[in-house]
């Protein structure tokens, strides 16, 4: 579904991603993880096309990202839940949910919208709220919320469980885990390194822009390096 070959992003004369390559096939969930500053998001913004590579490719479902806007990789089938939530505060909950589904002409979206509010029940109970007044669980999961409305075949969560309780993590990754039995194909960067390979069918460890391990999830949480840098030994 998505194919990433000799990424190289720079940030002025700054390296972030070093000759990147990374595959999603239809139905995964994967996981790539790192330390601060490896280059997550900054994958994930390049892929959504925030950020423009210096050299490489994105390709899509056979389409090149890179010959196209922002707005048309949403219309694609990419979304993104976007590190720190980026809901629109000012904005109420039900706002914000419209707003997912902006590119969308089709006539099922209070459907979809139904569907989902169901899966949130808490920020059902919030619609008419100034989206600003919430919790940062209850932000997170509308910003995954928001982002399922329009309805992608490719799902980027970026850090969905940073700065939450653990009550709130557990949530947050069940929600992802009935995403991934539903089919959804998800792509996610964490820094939860457990959490992140125990719900991946296959994972990447990524080290200053460089690709440096893959594996199958499994695999990963068991190899020693691995164990060693993210898992606490």
């Amino acid at each position: 579904m998505l194919k990433i070959e000799g990424l190289n992003v720079f940030y002025g004369a700054i390296q972030a991603l070093n000759e990147v390559n990374l595959e999603v096939n239809q139905g995964e969930v994967v996981s790539i993880i790192g330390s601060n500053g490896a280059g997550k998001s900054t994958l994930l913004r390049a892929i959504s096309g925030l950020v423009r590579p210096r050299t490489g490719s994105i390709e899509f479902e056979g389409q090149d990202l890179l010959s196209i806007s922002a707005d048309k990789i949403v219309k694609a089938g990419i979304s993104q839940t976007p590190e720190g939530r980026r809901i629109f505060t000012n904005m109420s909950v039900l706002e914000n949910l419209q707003l997912g589904a902006f590119t969308r002409k089709d006539g099922d979206i209070q459907k979809d919208m139904d569907r989902f509010l169901d899966r949130f029940p808490r920020v059902r109970e919030r619609l008419k709220q100034n989206a600003g007044t919430m919790s940062g669980g209850e932000q997170q999961m509308l910003a995954m919320c928001r982002a399922l409305m329009s309805r992608p075949r490719l799902l980027l969560l970026d850090e969905p469980s940073m700065g939450l309780a653990p009550n709130l993590v557990a949530e947050i990754f069940s929600v992802i885990k009935d995403l991934h039995a539903e089919g959804t194909t998800i792509l996610l960067v964490e820094q939860n390194a457990v959490r992140a390979l125990e719900v991946a069918d296959r994972a990447y460890v990524l080290e200053t822009g460089n690709i440096v391990l893959s594996d199958t999830g499994k695999a990963l949480l068991t190899n020693p390096k691995v164990k060693e840098a993210y898992l606490g030994g």
